[in-house]
């Protein structure tokens, strides 16, 4: 599958992924998760639970994409020590050692070991028109294939 892209320098850099599969494997680890629906607020709440330190960044002011549970569960991690949620904030850099983010208070360096980015995948319309299979959308979301 393609991903969305972040766009931003360092983002081919081998410390970052576009999904979890085992959260486990992050036990101990500083991680940046980036994005705000499901998939990412169902990963930053694993990772907590697998025992790493985790960031979330988000670019909206708030969860709502997400479902009900996954937001109540996304926040009641983030009260406690282990998730620290960064709403309105969007990645400028990756580095080795750190992402470099904007927020309204400023510019902010998470030093961190491992960004996963859940910022959802890209349809192939052009392939699936060619094949015959027309496509209707709303707002970017397919309605019917």
């Amino acid at each position: 599958p393609r991903y969305c892209q972040l766009e931003v320098p360092g983002e081919d850099h081998e410390k970052v992924v576009n999904r979890l599969l085992d959260a486990e494997q992050y036990r101990g680890r500083c991680v940046l998760v980036v994005g705000g629906g499901d998939s990412a607020l169902e990963a930053a709440v694993s990772l907590v639970e697998a025992g790493a330190a985790v960031v979330l960044s988000y670019r909206g002011e708030s969860f709502s994409r997400a479902k009900p549970s996954n937001r109540q569960r996304a926040l009641a991690a983030g009260a406690r020590p282990g998730l620290e949620i960064i709403l309105q904030s969007q990645v400028e850099e990756i580095t080795p050692e750190a992402v470099r983010l904007s927020t309204p208070a400023g510019e902010r360096v998470i030093e961190n070991d491992v960004v996963i980015v859940c910022a959802g995948g890209i349809l192939p319309s052009a392939f699936l028109r060619s094949c015959g299979i027309a496509l209707e959308t709303v707002h970017g979301k397919v309605l019917r294939a």
